[in-house]
């Protein structure tokens, strides 16, 4: 894969991440602006700002290591100080001498800060149970979803598919993405730009219900019991 290919998959991936409340507001964490060189292994917008989820973790791209993350340069520092502090060592994380103070520029004027509106869609709402084909009645909950976005301005679309435990791991892995794609071609029929529209699954990884659905109830309660899980998070970053 080329290095322009990346750059291009980095400004589609745009700014931020999936997975929580409505109206979080990006200004209560502080923006990470890499340099642009390189690989860079985590999701930036076209601001070169590094794209956070609702509680202000970084999002990593496929190139993310440890190395990665300690080398990609955002200013002085490397970008893992700010994500992956944990992981960096302390060393490269040390501040530069600071320099003879100079006289300070003119402020410059406020730019409105992305903001990151979270809608949590059941799965059974969207698609039959074990299928990627959006019934009529998801179709409905993506046109309100489709008019809010080109209400504001939309940076990226995030949309993560998720299966509950039934079936195999690579199965779900799937049928997660196959949701998740099957959101995005509908948003695109509605006039979204098929370059703001980012898509992931995760399959059975992050199940909701954690251990209360035993595997002794009936299929059919199972099923009934495991629905928070299949779900497909969709996330709006853009301002207004």
């Amino acid at each position: 894969m080329t290095k322009q290919t990346k750059k291009q998959m980095f400004a589609l991936a745009a700014i931020a991440s999936i997975g929580l409340s409505a109206s979080t507001v990006f200004a209560q964490v502080k923006d990470v602006v890499v340099d642009g060189k390189g690989e860079i292994p985590y999701l930036i917008d076209g601001r070169n700002v590094v794209a956070r989820s609702g509680t202000g973790l970084c999002w990593r791209t496929g190139y993310w290591s440890p190395a990665a993350a300690a080398t990609a340069m955002a200013g002085q520092l490397p970008v893992g100080c700010e994500c992956d502090s944990d992981i960096v060592p302390k060393d490269k994380c040390a501040p530069a001498p600071a320099a003879t103070p100079t006289a300070a520029p003119a402020p410059a004027a406020a730019t409105p800060k992305p903001t990151a509106d979270k809608v949590k869609l059941s799965a059974d709402a969207l698609f039959d149970f074990d299928k990627a084909v959006l019934k009529p009645e998801g179709k409905t909950k993506l046109d309100d979803l489709a008019a809010k976005a080109k209400g504001i301005k939309l940076e990226v679309i995030l949309a993560v598919g998720h299966t509950d435990r039934l079936g195999s791991d690579s199965y779900n892995q799937k049928l997660s993405e196959r949701r998740a794609n099957a959101v995005k071609t509908y948003l695109v029929s509605k006039g979204i730009e098929a370059n703001r529209v980012y898509t992931e699954g995760k399959g059975e990884r992050q199940p909701i219900t954690g251990k209360n659905c035993s595997d002794k109830l009936g299929r059919k309660k199972l099923i009934e019991c495991l629905q928070p899980d299949r779900r497909v998070e969709i996330e709006l970053v853009g301002t207004k």
